[in-house]
């Protein structure tokens, strides 16, 4: 991408999405930013991660599995767009109320974005890696400390 198209991605990119939003979206919003600070160009984990949403091919070939229309080549995860729609397909196949026994909640998505599609059930030292990343995604979107997470309640 060239400089300007980076710019214009990260700017749109940077809108916190409105209060009412599906949880999704406010998950989608913090994740860009700890990631990569929105930026579309990031390579990350010694370049097995791309994107603004440091997107690991595994989890594309997952994304492609569920939502196969998708389409494209992994390397079109720099794209901010195709890299959204990847992220949904991915978190819209694992993080479900199937999967789960309940609603998804923004914690939720940001567990299993980070930590795999197990990331609900993890305990020990990936528990408290996956503590740490939500507590990032809330510094950076304070917004998030004023939804419900179900891994906090567990914790009391």
């Amino acid at each position: 991408m060239s400089l300007l198209s980076t710019t214009i991605a990260a700017v749109i990119t940077a809108v916190a999405p409105p209060k009412d939003a599906p949880a999704i979206d406010h998950a989608l919003y913090a994740m860009r930013i700890v990631e990569s600070n929105n930026n579309p160009d990031a390579v990350g984990d010694r370049g097995k991660a791309i994107g603004m949403y440091q997107i690991w091919e595994p989890y594309w070939l997952d994304a492609l599995r569920f939502t196969s229309s998708i389409g494209g080549e992994y390397k079109d995860c720099f794209n901010p767009e195709y890299a959204e729609k990847v992220v949904r397909s991915n978190l819209g196949g694992y993080c479900t109320k199937r999967r789960l026994g309940r609603e998804p909640t923004v914690f939720d998505f940001l567990r299993m974005h980070n930590g795999g599609p197990n990331a609900h059930k993890a305990t020990g030292k990936k528990r408290k890696n996956l503590d740490v990343y939500c507590a990032k995604c809330v510094k950076v979107y304070p917004f998030l400390e004023t939804l419900f997470d179900p891994y906090k309640e567990v914790l009391k």
